[in-house]
């Protein structure tokens, strides 16, 4: 029986962000899952949005054991759901993730600019977030093609809901779960972009915390489902080894 991927996307993200992985995995060995996360896509009226709520979707979706791969906020789900739910997943594969802000006044202040970005969801055109969104550093290099997969995604979803999505799981809301690292017992492989400098660091601090943790670094930046999906299928089949 093929085994179960649970794919989570990230944030202004749909499940159609893990079309290109999911067309790459091995049909034979692997069964992709892709879940739309509350706020987002299908679920895009799904309230409340809470770390708990989008935990109790994922493990109410998913077989009774799975592998779990989140990317970015879908990184940061996964984590609280393997904790939640330690016996039924498999395997954990974190991609471009971190385990919170541990700082607490930097948690604050990030508290405050997502909260600041959900209001300006709610009185500017989609489009135009978009392209302010995507003009961060961290998404700076990204190839053309990419940017425009990225603004595809963002179409498919409502600006009230992100907004929503933002004060409910953005990571200023999201208490650090550094110190719970030590709990996961299974594999993890945490997944970044060679141009990823800042999740490269955040990287090595998660494999250095877990049990059974493992760096890999793919071709790409940040965004790397919609860039490297090839890379990141072949990331998936070979940690499964």
């Amino acid at each position: 029986m093929p085994e179960a991927v649970v794919l989570l996307h990230g944030f202004g993200g749909t499940r159609h962000t893990w079309d290109g992985v999911a067309a790459r995995l091995d049909a034979e060995r692997y069964r992709p899952l892709a879940i739309d996360l509350p706020g987002h896509g299908d679920a895009a009226g799904e309230r409340p949005i809470t770390f708990a709520s989008c935990v109790a979707r994922v493990l109410a979706e998913a077989p009774a054991r799975f592998t779990l791969c989140g990317y970015s906020m879908g990184g940061r789900i996964a984590l609280h759901a393997a904790l939640a739910a330690p016996q039924r997943v498999a395997r954990l594969v974190l991609v471009s993730s971190h385990a919170g802000v541990e700082d607490a006044l930097a948690r604050h202040e990030r508290r405050r600019a997502d909260h600041a970005l959900a209001a300006e969801l709610e009185s500017v055109p989609l489009d135009r977030f978009t392209e302010r969104w995507s003009a961060q550093p961290l998404f700076a290099e990204d190839p053309p093609e990419v940017k425009r997969l990225a603004r595809e995604e963002q179409r498919r979803n409502r600006p009230e809901a992100l907004a929503a999505a933002l004060r409910g799981v953005g990571a200023g809301e999201m208490q650090p779960l550094w110190g719970r690292l030590g709990e996961l017992a299974m594999p993890v492989d945490v997944l970044v972009g060679e141009r990823d400098a800042t999740y490269q660091a955040l990287g090595r601090e998660l494999v250095a915390r877990l049990p059974r943790g493992r760096l890999r670094l793919l071709a790409g930046g940040h965004r790397l489902a919609l860039e490297s999906p090839a890379e990141l299928a072949g990331a998936l089949e070979d940690g499964d080894a």
